[in-house]
């Protein structure tokens, strides 16, 4: 049997090492200075660690490769080798659930990416898919590290390889709290959601430096690539707050609202609003008359939990909403044609918004409630060269190809092609209900009846009073609300004050639905 020879020196240099490890581990969580600290807040921005204790619950992060360093050399790196690489990777939890975590720290090297951060991130990415559980990226970096050259752009293909393995695989979300340039802006466009803080975010592939060069385009970062213009222009960004606590608050608020991966649900809650609270103010905020507005987003705070909403691309393509919510304690994703904004219609950008909300939903086993009020799709020139055939399949195909409880109600209008995108009975919808109200038909009655009696309306004596009663025949015989109903189209007429203990039962009945696709390796998608 071996002794070990206890004596006091050995146990001296053992805390001598541990001592050492702790002084280490403090460098490493000071960063580079204070100057470097005073700095990132000068510019209204907190540093990389003040971020992460604001996302994780307190206490609960677990950091990974706090030490590691670079090993490039030239060009004076040799003399630069900061713990961490400038970036701070690990897990923790968010409301007791296991969550992943990287954010740049821009007080090392800008936050800029080289061989050793990508190693890093690419780690983290890994075991957030091995463990399925979200993953969030807190960005605010320059881009890839010149100095390390094309070991840099290596290191952000292996990122992009990993955001698309995990996409549909675990939640993946991006906040962005500093600038973004160049490939590094491809990371986030490929992840579920982005977060956007004013002023202080940016996000373009080139520059306004390189845009005035090539161009003759003078523009700032903002308004290039700010906050407000992927929010309310380019779709980029899902969600656009003033500063970053809010932001981080709204990220957890958002991870509850998930599933940790593809093979869970979203977490059901204890509901304390009745599911069967009745909705008497419907009766009176919905007009019956087709033509006048009202703002869904009250419909649907009226039907859902406590009126709370969490509303994605707010300030993008407005006539049509997708939103998350709870009815009866479970989540739910609701698209709803928004009356407000072009009368609800479905063009181009509502489409693509739509048909990504739904794809995202069915990949998480997130239910599918969809608000009908439709007119069709919008009109033009425009619209046409723009592609809406293409871009309105991609509904479509979304809806048609979605394995999850699907519910849609008809309030008001249900026109031509846009009713059937709009997730009807036809293409799928597992219950299909209607208000009274409703008005399924191929167009409006007026120009049904534009169509069908032009030549007896010419001939007439009196062509607007003869169009008139035509318009009345048509709209009395084709669009009465149980027409629908009567061949089967919807499942049941209902009562708009009974709407959310009807639409609380279907959801809990349809929570076991299981569907199955045809054996395929993926579909081919309208692009």
């Amino acid at each position: 049997m071996t002794v070990v020879d206890e004596t006091p020196g050995e146990q001296s240099d053992t805390h001598g090492r541990v001592a050492e490890l702790l002084a280490l581990r403090e460098q490493a969580r000071r960063g580079p200075s204070d100057r470097a600290t005073e700095a990132q807040h000068a510019k209204g921005k907190l540093t990389a660690r003040e971020r992460i204790d604001l996302l994780l619950d307190p206490g609960s992060f677990h950091e990974v490769e706090q030490l590691r360093r670079h090993r490039a050399t030239g060009f004076g790196l040799e003399a630069k080798k900061p713990y961490t690489d400038g970036v701070i990777t690990g897990w923790g939890t968010v409301d007791g659930r296991t969550v992943f975590v990287y954010a740049h720290d821009f007080r090392i090297f800008g936050g800029a990416l080289g061989e050793a951060h990508a190693t890093k991130i690419h780690k983290i990415m890994d075991m957030a898919i091995s463990a399925g559980a979200p993953l969030v990226s807190l960005n605010d970096g320059a881009g890839a590290r010149i100095q390390e050259g094309v070991s840099a752009l290596a290191g952000y293909g292996g990122i992009f390889q990993r955001n698309t393995r995990a996409s549909g695989v675990i939640p993946q979300i991006s906040v962005m709290l500093g600038p973004c340039a160049g490939g590094a802006a491809y990371s986030p466009a490929l992840t579920d959601f982005v977060f956007m803080v004013r002023e202080t975010s940016q996000m373009f592939i080139t520059g306004p430096d390189v845009v005035k060069a090539v161009t003759g385009e003078e523009i700032t970062q903002n308004g290039l690539g700010g906050a407000d213009v992927h929010a309310g222009v380019s779709g980029v960004a899902h969600f656009v707050h003033d500063d970053e606590e809010t932001c981080l608050a709204e990220v957890r608020y958002l991870i509850s609202m998930l599933p940790s991966n593809n093979r869970e649900v979203a977490p059901v809650v204890q509901a304390d609003d009745p599911a069967d609270r009745r909705n008497d103010v419907l009766l009176d905020l919905v007009p019956s008359d087709g033509n006048r507005p009202y703002d869904m987003r009250r419909v649907l705070e009226e039907i859902v939990d406590h009126g709370d909403l969490l509303e994605i691309h707010e300030s993008w393509a407005r006539n049509i909403i997708c939103t998350l919510a709870r009815i009866g304690g479970r989540v739910v994703g609701i698209l709803a044609n928004q009356p407000q904004f072009l009368a609800g219609v479905l063009d181009i950008e509502a489409s693509e918004k739509a048909a990504r909300f739904v794809q995202l939903c069915d990949a998480f086993n997130i239910p599918l409630l969809t608000m009908v009020d439709v007119p069709g799709f919008l009109p033009g020139v425009s619209q046409e060269h723009g592609g809406i055939i293409r871009h309105g399949a991609k509904l479509l195909y979304a809806y048609c190809n979605a394995t999850v409880p699907r519910i849609s109600l008809i309030l008001r209008k249900a026109y031509g092609g846009a009713y059937i995108v709009m997730d009807s009975q036809a293409i799928g919808a597992d219950l299909t209900y209607a208000w009274p109200t409703n008005e399924i038909a191929v167009m409006g009655a007026e120009g049904a009846a534009n169509v069908i009696f032009r030549r007896e309306i010419a001939a007439s004596d009196s062509p607007e009073t003869v169009r008139a009663e035509k318009i009345a025949a048509y709209r009395s015989e084709l669009m009465h609300p149980y027409y629908a109903a009567e061949r089967g189209l919807v499942d049941d007429v209902i009562d708009p004050a009974e709407t959310r203990a009807v639409l609380s039962a279907a959801l809990a009945m349809l929570s076991t639905k299981h569907a199955d696709l045809p054996s395929r390796k993926h579909g081919n998608p309208p692009q």
